[in-house]
């Protein structure tokens, strides 16, 4: 269908190379984009290429510290240079340290708020002038339920997935000239390595999530690839500045 059709685009995801990033990055190659998979771990970058290649997809790992401006330019520069343009970004790229506030240092709240959302920052002015000459783009950037809720462990991480929500539509109202439509998406609770760590350290957690999720279980990376393809394709032209929650319904669920 060619409203979802994404043959000739190319893809950045940063953080692409496991979880729900990888998740998006699948569905974006099924729909005919090609990838440029980002992250730190260079094992873990060709494992996902490999991947993605068995899906048809032209695609390259680039290796890329989303703290470090420079190190954003350059991931873009070479995206450009190897597969031709720029027309998606998503920004996957996150990390969460769970203790209560006052046990946090400034370094620990620091780090939290530079990879989760400085980062998508750093990198959507990176790839804006080439979406800009290419005349249009898409960015869509990965809050969490935390954006919504609260939780005692969560206070650097809810403000960064916060953050995510009102840059997203401040970075929508100002780019919509340059046909720029820029989205966020909410993961609920999602079986990934990030997780696995919150359920070895939250006793419960995994039976009060279930119980509160109207689907009846955890989300997997692959419930991901329908929302990326939707959000990058032109099925979404006249949307931008929306934060919408994959979560299986966690976030409409009342009390029982």
């Amino acid at each position: 269908m060619r409203l979802f059709d994404l043959s000739g685009k190319v893809a950045i995801v940063t953080g692409g190379n496991g979880g729900i990033g990888l998740g998006m990055a699948k569905g974006l190659a099924e729909a005919g984009a090609a990838l440029a998979v980002a992250g730190r771990d260079a094992a873990k970058n060709a494992e996902a290429v490999a991947e993605l290649a068995r899906l048809g997809a032209r695609a390259i790992a680039v290796p890329v510290d989303v703290t470090n401006e420079e190190s954003c330019k350059a991931m873009v520069a070479r995206t450009v240079q190897e597969l031709g343009r720029c027309d998606i970004l998503i920004n996957n790229a996150g990390t969460n340290i769970r203790k209560r506030p006052e046990e946090y240092t400034l370094a620990e709240w620091r780090f939290v708020l530079e990879t989760n959302l400085t980062s998508a920052f750093v990198c959507s002015l990176a790839v804006y002038p080439e979406m800009k000459k290419a005349g249009g783009g898409k960015i869509v950037n990965i809050g969490s339920m935390m954006s919504i809720f609260g939780a005692t462990f969560t206070t650097p991480y809810a403000a960064s997935k916060g953050g995510i929500v009102q840059m997203t539509k401040a970075m929508a109202c100002a780019w919509a000239q340059d046909n720029i439509q820029v989205n966020a998406v909410l993961p609920g609770w999602i079986d990934t390595a990030l997780t696995r760590q919150a359920r070895a350290q939250i006793p419960g957690l995994h039976e009060k999530v279930v119980a509160r999720t109207p689907a009846g279980r955890w989300g997997v990376p692959d419930d991901f690839a329908g929302i990326a393809v939707f959000l990058c394709s032109p099925a979404s032209d006249f949307l931008t500045g929306t934060a919408i929650p994959v979560d299986g319904g966690y976030s409409v669920q009342g009390a029982a």
